[in-house]
């Protein structure tokens, strides 16, 4: 079991990173909550890991840290609940929010992410309320959103605008939004000299 990384990040295109350790390039995809707290391509990264394996495949699920990989396990062991879908929603709020919402009962705010129906949104509170009993989160406690996004430079700084655009609505995509959706999401959110990052964070707030 792969359970913790520290290397040099690559590549960044999210959700998807390539982290170099000790000469070997792994790829890991990462929710969006994790993927906005990485540094600079080609600075070192410490990422705490969740090795799935499928008859027909092998992923790496990287957290930025224990708190996140933790809800993920216990969301995947929810019924009609995947890898993919546990990163979607990871990738629309942090831990602590998700648990505001099943401390609260909001199924309005879970229905909202894509792939998750009533049914599902349901099964999902009434499961994910006794994993989380001793979660040990404060509901009262205000949650921040991440916001370390990177400033960049050099060779990175020439991306374009429409690279960018084209970068976060692939991001989202990928996340089980529909096409449509997403362009008109970021397109909504879109300020000129926004980065991906940026993009696809702001797009994601503003359909919840």
């Amino acid at each position: 079991m792969i359970g913790r990384l520290r290397g040099l990040l690559v590549d960044k295109q999210a959700p998807e990173i390539l982290l170099e350790c000790a000469g070997v390039g792994y790829e890991v995809t990462l929710p969006m909550t994790s993927f906005y707290h990485l540094p600079q391509l080609g600075q070192e990264a410490i990422i705490y890991t969740h090795f799935a394996v499928r008859e027909d495949a092998q992923q790496l699920y990287g957290f930025a840290n224990q708190t996140e990989r933790k809800l993920f396990r216990l969301l995947i062991k929810v019924n009609g609940v995947g890898p993919k879908l546990a990163l979607a929603i990871l990738s629309n709020m942090s831990a602590n929010q998700f648990v505001h919402c099943v401390n609260l009962d909001d199924v309005t705010t879970i229905v909202k992410i894509p792939g998750v129906g009533k049914k599902t949104a349901e099964r999902l509170l009434i499961e994910m309320r006794d994993k989380l009993k001793d979660w040990g989160l404060d509901i009262d406690t205000p949650v921040t959103d991440a916001i370390s996004l990177d400033m960049v430079d050099g060779e990175v700084a020439i991306t374009t605008v429409t690279t960018a655009k084209e970068d976060a609505i692939t991001a989202l995509v990928s996340l089980g939004y529909k096409a449509a959706q997403a362009d008109k999401a970021v397109t909504a959110v879109y300020q000129q000299e926004m980065s991906s990052e940026e993009l696809i964070r702001d797009a994601l707030k503003s359909m919840l």
